[in-house]
């Protein structure tokens, strides 16, 4: 929905505005304000006295205008650079001092672009924020404030802008107190950290070597310039001091250089008349990354240092990467782990307490896992919202639950549309005696995964059983040896599976993939898309304990051209990793830990709960595995990306799910940066039962959601939602474009579900994509016509295939509107491709949804109109 067709246009880009001479700006601040903009004007009174704390500090903004405005800029000191940001509210410029401080004055240098209202905000951790001064009259120009309050975080927060374009600041300046000047730390803040180098002169010889603490190892590079050595501090620190100790092929000339990503560096310190020996270099400045960066040698050999320390004035955000014991594991309090030996009345009561909280519990931040060892048990399972179910055997028959997994819709009068975030998997369950039928009632998001239902003569019904609807969810990898009776449900998708009494039902689309006992393909009306193998799916990684009693992960092998589970009368393919290698990751825990545990080659093991971010989860370490118990949630808070994977070769993400803040994101997930190209065919990176949410317990908001640049990945089973109820929700309040951006070539997913974006759902720029399943409903909320435009189209598409992908496919698509707002609004059409022959899409369906608003066309000019007169129209095949 951000993005209409490749090359993708940033919002940045849409108005030649021409710079004015910063002379010009002065005069006429001068002309219409008491204080012109000049550095004496941004000098606080001399008998205040105060210290100008953020000057050269880092900062970060909700959004810039484009590359040329970074939020650094209006800290840097210089009247001729500024920030500015995207064209909408609220906008915020944040900078951290380093250290607590007590404040007195701010000073805002305005650029014509002025806020109109806006707060100042301290906060002491970047999350949680206090209002020091506001005001709803600003008058732009050079504004100094007085403000009495502390903190480490100050930002400028605006809720109202003066003009139609952005905020835009020509310097930020706080001024205050921070006491006693900070103590240069003897700890080495290098030792034992990541490190990688441009080159190495042999294996021998590698940049781990000089953070090892080890005076007789070094690294060397080859023998070139420019060449450096970087190491990862593991999170934001204010460095004070670095000690090379060179070995005789020193440098001549070098600097030394922090960064917070990585990516963009600033010079600390510099010379070209490097001494070799041990240097020991006072310097000032912030980073997460340090590295030594050298431009001329000394000898003819490469660059050579025995240690590179560093050294800083604060303790950081890092905690330390606790071990984990693999046999008694700390899973965090949210998690139930029972064994044979668990009374039955025990297990009962906790399910049912669990139950009688989370039945209704729709948008609380509340997650549980509830965990069964090898055995066999008596249970009934009655799963309410953010609750997981799940067997720790290797084979979902070596847990046995006598009783039920199930999900009623009682608490919304039989109505299962939104039985939504809740997962049963790696179970068997023998039913009671006489009782024939098992309940699955659930809508998105909800995988009944890697499940056995035994006894042919039992059905699992896919509906309330009687009264209500239900909308769509996932069988995957798993054996019913009975009927799937599919009942009022709108959509399904099944994968790798097996029916040993088949299937009955159909109402709008039911995709059956690698599937066997299922029905014999036809569509529409029964609306049965059949296809008979899986191309390339690896099943979702699943912790299990052993027979030693030893946790595990196991991740399943790559499969091509499958049908039925992985498991079932076989032994699955994979391999296994013991949970020693995994960093448990519970609530309250920072990225910086985080992301210093996946430096030191950690997996994941995310715990029931919801992790707030502040800055991205970095995975960049092919074949790690991410793995998450009962529905956890990563919350991107301060606008941050959530998660940000490398192209790199064979990552897994499975069973999370990702929450937008109050303050927009421009992506929660991005899978590979811009750009990536590297061939991932052999060892793909996996996405499964991963989630997403913008609003519903309160405002979120992104910009795009999942943004996949990599090639060859698997999407398997994915819920990108746009809040259609809840807290939080409006057409102006929990504001998102784009679900899902596909950039990359080769990408392919199964059980793809996007709903309710602003503009298009989902927008597929790269060749070769293929998508079994689709789900969408278009934004409710519209509030008319001219709101809800694409340039003379009106509406955006559902799915959009770029002008310039020459191959593509599809099948089993749906997409429903209910414009409740408005039920005037037309989308003209469901489905935008390319008219090439080898983009082909095959069996879709548009619905209006009780005759509430029109889709005028199924694909670009093809199909007929869904409207109050008409509302179910079907398409087999395109073109």
């Amino acid at each position: 929905m951000t993005t209409r067709a490749r090359p993708v246009r940033s919002r940045t880009a849409r108005r030649p505005r021409p710079r004015i001479l910063l002379g010009l700006v002065v005069a006429l601040v001068a002309a219409l304000t008491p204080t012109a903009l000049t550095p004496t004007a941004l000098t606080p009174p001399a008998q205040a006295a105060p210290v100008l704390l953020s000057q050269g500090r880092p900062a970060t903004a909700s959004s810039t205008e484009n590359a040329g405005t970074p939020a650094g800029a209006a800290v840097d000191g210089d009247t001729g650079t500024r920030w500015s940001s995207a064209f909408s509210d609220p906008q915020w410029l944040q900078v951290d001092l380093g250290v607590r401080a007590t404040l007195s004055q701010v000073t805002l240098a305005w650029e014509g672009a002025h806020a109109r209202a806006f707060q100042i905000q301290t906060s002491d951790d970047g999350s949680t924020w206090r209002t020091v001064w506001s005001t709803t009259a600003g008058t732009g120009g050079t504004q100094t404030v007085p403000v009495t309050g502390s903190g480490r975080y100050v930002r400028m927060y605006g809720t109202a802008r003066a003009t139609g374009y952005g905020y835009s600041l020509w310097e930020f300046q706080v001024y205050g107190e921070t006491g006693a000047a900070p103590t240069c730390g003897a700890t080495n803040a290098a030792q034992g950290r990541p490190a990688t180098a441009s080159s190495v002169e042999s294996g021998g010889l590698p940049a781990s070597a000089a953070v090892d603490g080890d005076p007789g190892t070094r690294w060397a590079s080859a023998a070139a310039d420019p060449q450096w050595l970087r190491v990862d501090l593991g999170g934001v620190r204010a460095l004070c001091r670095v000690v090379l100790s060179w070995e005789a092929a020193y440098a001549r000339a070098f600097q030394i250089q922090a960064s917070d990503d990585g990516s963009a560096w600033r010079t600390v310190w510099s010379t070209t008349a490097g001494t070799g020996g041990t240097q020991t270099l006072a310097v000032t400045g912030t980073g997460r990354y340090v590295r030594m960066y050298g431009t001329a040698r000394s000898t003819g050999y490469g660059y050579s240092l025995w240690e590179f320390q560093v050294n800083t004035t604060d303790g950081g955000t890092v905690d330390p990467v606790e071990p984990t014991d693999p046999r008694n594991p700390n899973l965090g309090p949210n998690t139930y782990v029972f064994d044979p030996s668990t009374p039955t009345a025990t297990i009962q009561s906790r399910l049912d307490s669990l139950f009688d909280q989370q039945e209704t519990n729709q948008f609380g931040p509340q997650r549980y896992a509830v965990l069964f060892k090898p055995g066999s048990y008596t249970a009934d399972v009655n799963l309410g919202f953010f609750t997981q179910v799940a067997g720790l055997g290797l084979s979902p028959d070596d847990v046995n639950l006598n009783g039920h997994v199930r999900v009623e819709a009682d608490w919304f009068g039989g109505n299962a549309t939104q039985n939504f975030w809740r997962a049963a998997e790696n179970l068997s369950v023998t039913l009671p005696a006489g009782v024939l039928v098992e309940r699955w009632a659930v809508s998105q998001a909800a995988p009944y995964r890697r499940m056995h239902l035994r006894g042919a003569q039992n059905q699992i019904q896919l509906w309330n059983g009687g009264d209500g609807w239900s909308s769509g969810g996932l069988m995957a990898d798993t054996r019913i040896d009975g009927l799937v009776v599919s009942g009022s449900q709108q959509q399904w998708y099944s994968r790798n599976s097996e029916f040993g009494n088949g299937w009955t039902g159909s109402v709008w689309n039911m995709v059956f993939q690698g599937v066997a006992g299922a029905p014999p393909p036809h569509f529409p009306n029964p609306s049965h898309t059949v296809i008979a193998q899986t191309p390339k799916i690896r099943e979702k990684p699943f912790l299990y304990v052993d027979g030693t009693g030893e946790y595990r992960v196991f991740v399943p092998a790559l499969r091509t051209n499958s049908t039925g589970t992985s498991w079932y009368g076989r032994a699955p393919a994979g391999s296994s990793i013991s949970l020693s290698q995994f960093y448990v990751v519970r609530p309250g825990t920072s990225a910086a830990t985080v992301n210093a545990a996946l430096a030191q080659g950690r997996h994941l093991l995310f715990t029931p709960g919801v992790h707030h971010v502040t800055e991205p989860i970095r995975v960049d370490r092919a074949d790690t595995v991410i793995l998450g118990l009962g529905l956890a949630t990563i919350q991107a808070d301060n606008g941050t990306v959530a998660m940000r994977v490398a192209d790199v070769d064979g990552v897994k993400v499975a069973g999370i799910m990702f929450e937008a803040g109050q303050t927009t994101s421009p992506v929660l997930m991005e899978v590979g940066p811009p750009g990536s190209s590297a061939d991932h065919a052999a060892n793909p990176v996996s996405l499964h039962d991963v989630f997403f949410r913008i609003g519903g317990p309160g405002v979120g908001r992104a910009t795009n959601t999942l943004t996949i640049n990599s090639d060859d990945v698997i999407g398997d089973h994915m819920w990108l939602w746009r809040a259609d109820h809840g807290d939080g929700v409006g057409w102006t309040v929990n504001t998102a474009d784009t679900g899902l951006t596909v950039n990359g070539d080769d990408v392919t997913t199964y059980g793809l579900f996007v709903e309710h974006y602003q503009k298009y759902q989902t927008v597929w720029n790269g060749n070769g994509g293929r998508t079994y399943f689709y789900q969408n409903e278009m934004p409710y909320d519209p509030p008319n016509q001219a709101a809800w435009m694409n340039g003379a189209t009106r509406g955006y598409a559902a799915y959009k295939v770029a002008d310039q992908v020459t191959s593509h496919q599809a099948w089993g698509l749906g997409s429903y509107c209910y414009f409740n707002v408005n039920p005037s609004v037309v989308a003209d059409r469901a489905i935008e491709v390319p008219n090439n022959p080898n983009v082909r899409f095959t069996n879709m369906v548009t619905v209006s949804l009780g005759g509430v608003g029109t889709i005028n066309r199924v694909v670009n000019t093809t199909g007929g109109t869904a409207n109050t007169a008409n509302q179910v129209v079907y398409l087999t095949n395109y073109p």
